[in-house]
């Protein structure tokens, strides 16, 4: 096989929720078991901290990892989805899995595969397990993907569990109110093993305390020993900028952050990770503030992340971001309307059908104009259909499906003064030329 059947294997063989949504979603951590077990179970030779959580998870797992790379530690992160390549997923020091050890992985295991039939996700976390064993890292940053307690990556037993915070995304799968939500994240809560919480909430506080309760998890929550300000940008050069927040309260030991990730939305992830940074010194880690500085202000160039408040131009100033449900766009809208002032705001925007597009697109600003397009995959919304319902709230625009051709058109719209923003769906971002 080569790197391409490969793949052809992975996506096409099996269920891929990236593509096809709830068909792909199993309530059920068999597979998974059956498919380390058959490995050999690698998850259990490396050390590791699982994060879970509605938003927030992605860049905190990537902060994470950056502080242990600057530290030295040979770092394993697993992240989805992925956005260019398939290969993202799984990294090593912020490195890619090579193409060889994917094809290798699946002529290995294709008989067994076919025979037990496990999900993509399923399968892509049992790749990075034994990848991550066979090359003998020192930690690992495990990402769950949808949920928590049957999330394939649910079968790892960390030395601290992270749930950034609780808001309404998949409710189909994960339940329709904040409690249900917060049950489901809680299930990475391991017995004896710490738990920080991120964002503290008066619907899922009591969720969390219980179940940490019965498991014997100390439990912290972050926001509440640690104020975070973000204070604007510093700019070094022409080609970065640095977000720079104040620390405050609880064992903060260093006062002043700054961060690449350029969304002052991470000032509500910033108290997570600065906790669990101090619980991982705890458990023996050397973490001195030199590596929490430099892995903080270096997360993009450690880690390789993309589409997180990602700056693709400056004239006109042109932005994506990765936010999709209701509470990540509120935050983009927060900070999008600081930044254009009394300019023109254009929006490209598409979604995906299992959303909530009435909550979504009612956070939306009336007063932008909006480029309707839709990713080429099956899960995407059609344009149209995008924009027939935000015509009903208030929302004025034309479709062009194409997100790239929508770019194109909204260059052409702007000023150099005014602001283009592309988002709404993952799947969006990822097919920008230039991302």
């Amino acid at each position: 096989m080569n790197y391409q059947s490969s793949l052809d294997f992975l996506f096409q063989a099996l269920p891929m929720f990236q593509r096809v949504g709830g068909a792909a979603f199993k309530k059920d951590l068999s597979n998974t078991l059956k498919l380390c077990a058959h490995l050999g179970n690698p998850q259990n030779k490396f050390k590791s901290i699982h994060i879970a959580g509605t938003n927030g998870k992605g860049s905190t797992a990537h902060a994470l990892a950056s502080v242990l790379q600057a530290a030295g530690y040979n770092t394993g992160l697993y992240t989805s989805p992925h956005l260019k390549s398939f290969r993202e997923r799984i990294k090593i020091n912020g490195i890619e899995i090579p193409e060889n050890e994917v094809v290798a992985f699946v002529e290995a295991n294709k008989t067994f595969l076919s025979e037990l039939k496990p999900s993509f996700f399923e399968m892509t976390v049992a790749l990075s397990f034994a990848y991550f064993a066979k090359k003998g890292i020192d930690y690992a940053v495990i990402e769950t993907g949808m949920g928590g307690r049957f999330d394939s990556t649910n079968v790892i037993q960390p030395l601290l569990s992270i749930i950034t915070n609780i808001g309404f995304d998949h409710e189909q799968f994960l339940g329709d109110t904040l409690d249900k939500i917060a049950f489901e994240k809680a299930g990475i809560i391991k017995d004896n093993v710490p738990v920080v919480i991120g964002q503290t909430h008066d619907r899922t506080a009591s969720v969390f305390r219980s179940i940490a309760a019965d498991r014997k998890a100390a439990i912290t929550f972050a926001d509440q020993s640690l104020d975070v300000k973000f204070n604007g940008y510093n700019r070094q050069s022409k080609e970065k900028n640095l977000a720079q927040y104040t620390l405050s309260g609880g064992t903060a030991s260093i006062e002043n952050i700054e961060l690449d990730l350029l969304g002052s939305y991470q000032a509500k992830n910033l108290p997570a990770i600065m906790v669990a940074l101090d619980h991982l010194k705890t458990l023996g880690l050397q973490l001195h503030t030199d590596h929490i500085k430099e892995g903080l202000s270096n997360i993009t160039t450690n880690t390789g992340l993309k589409g997180r408040w990602q700056i693709l131009s400056s004239d006109p100033l042109t932005i994506c971001d990765t936010g999709h449900n209701e509470d990540g766009i509120q935050e983009i809208i927060e900070q999008l309307l600081v930044l254009k002032g009394k300019q023109k705001l254009y929006m490209i925007l598409g979604m995906v059908k299992d959303k909530a597009h009435y909550k979504v697109l009612a956070k939306l600003p009336k007063d932008a104009y909006y480029f309707f397009c839709q990713a080429d995959q099956p899960r995407s919304m059609p344009a149209n259909a995008l924009k027939n319902l935000a015509a009903e709230l208030g929302l004025q625009g034309e479709v062009i499906e194409n997100v790239n051709e929508a770019l194109q058109a909204a260059e052409k719209k702007a000023t150099k003064e005014d602001l283009i923003f592309i988002g709404g769906s993952t799947f969006v971002v990822a097919e920008i030329n230039d991302l």
